[in-house]
């Protein structure tokens, strides 16, 4: 049952929004600093997640009540699944006007950074407490029900309570051991039913992204580290999305470049049975390209012409991969072939 409850004594608490606007300079930021001490009020039926590129990434999560949106900093963002929970920093009541605000913060004021709206909708009320609160969202992304319950000082974590909001979708691996092309001499036939990817010469490196966070396996599938400021990075580019990438740390023009060629998961789906076409078309399409990550090219069935691209810059090879191949973790298949620029036909 959704919780009735009387305004007039919590907006006689003060001016709730005093410490939002002593963190901020309406000269200074594009963020709404309402001067007035009287709150405007809505229906207290909105919610609204912000994707946050601060000094660390994060989401935003507001509720209206009483005249401000109460706010929470989630690090990893909701959870999709009952079976995990987030940690949720309680922070400064923020004014209802932030509902809708997207923009860039300077990054010398306070929250410096990008700030885009995530989703955003309405939610109704069953518990709310100085400890607890229990809301049931109803968004475009996110919807269900969920629970904040605090833990200590400012640090609460918040529960989903339903069924996982995607009962099909699945959490990332542990780890996987990336799948290897056979070494050949020769550029396969039928060149039309493969596609073909340079040889970087680099190390191994499978990356996975969740929740803006990144960790990395090596070519046998150990945990490693990655390079500095490539798991935040990346993490931060992906977002929310989910995914494991599969690629090579390589040297280009004398700086290390994480180059990705494959997504074996993705959105909480594997991907291991897809095709490499469509799989090449999926990875194409998160437009991953910064300043120490590329996604790597791939042409389909002119395989002569990338050789000979190859052998001018440099490179050890090509790899030929058939477009209708899966993903087959650990196996060396004859469905991938690396071809060395130094033998001709």
């Amino acid at each position: 049952m959704t919780e009735k409850k009387g305004k007039k004594g919590a907006r006689e608490g003060g001016d709730r929004l005093a410490e939002y606007r002593g963190k901020r300079d309406p000269h200074r930021t594009p963020e709404p600093v309402p001067e007035e001490r009287a709150l405007p009020h809505g229906d207290d039926d909105t919610f609204v997640v912000q994707e946050h590129h601060a000094s660390s990434l994060h989401w935003d999560l507001r509720f209206e009540r009483d005249g401000v949106l109460v706010s929470w900093a989630v690090p990893k963002g909701l959870p999709w699944s009952p079976k995990t929970n987030h940690l949720a920093v309680h922070t400064e009541d923020h004014p209802l006007e932030y509902a809708t605000f997207e923009g860039d913060i300077p990054q010398d004021e306070y929250g410096g950074g990008t700030v885009t709206i995530w989703d955003r909708g309405t939610y109704e009320t069953e518990k709310w407490s100085e400890r607890e609160v229990k809301v049931v969202v109803h968004g475009s992304r996110v919807s269900g029900r969920y629970v904040l319950f605090r833990t200590r000082g400012k640090n609460w974590m918040i529960h989903r309570m339903d069924p996982p909001a995607d009962p099909d979708a699945e959490p990332l691996p542990e780890a996987l051991r990336p799948m290897r092309p056979v070494r050949g001499s020769r550029m396969p036939r039928n060149q039309d039913e493969w596609g073909f990817e340079f040889a970087w010469g680099g190390r191994r490196l499978l990356a996975y992204v969740e929740g803006g966070r990144t960790r990395f396996t090596d070519g046998r599938g150990r945990e490693v580290g990655g390079p500095a400021g490539l798991g935040s990075r990346l993490g931060g580019r992906l977002g929310a999305r989910p995914a494991v990438l599969d690629g090579e740390l390589a040297v280009l023009d004398g700086r290390e470049t994480y180059m990705v060629f494959d997504v074996p998961h993705l959105d909480g789906r594997p991907l291991l049975d897809v095709p490499y076409r469509d799989r090449r078309t999926r990875l194409d399409g998160l437009e991953l390209s910064g300043p120490s990550w590329q996604t790597a090219p791939w042409y389909p069935g002119d395989g002569e012409a990338v050789r000979e691209t190859a052998a001018g810059q440099g490179l050890p090879g090509v790899v030929a991969k058939r477009l209708d191949s899966p993903y087959e973790p650990g196996e060396e298949s004859s469905a991938w072939r690396l071809i060395p620029v130094s033998r001709r036909r």
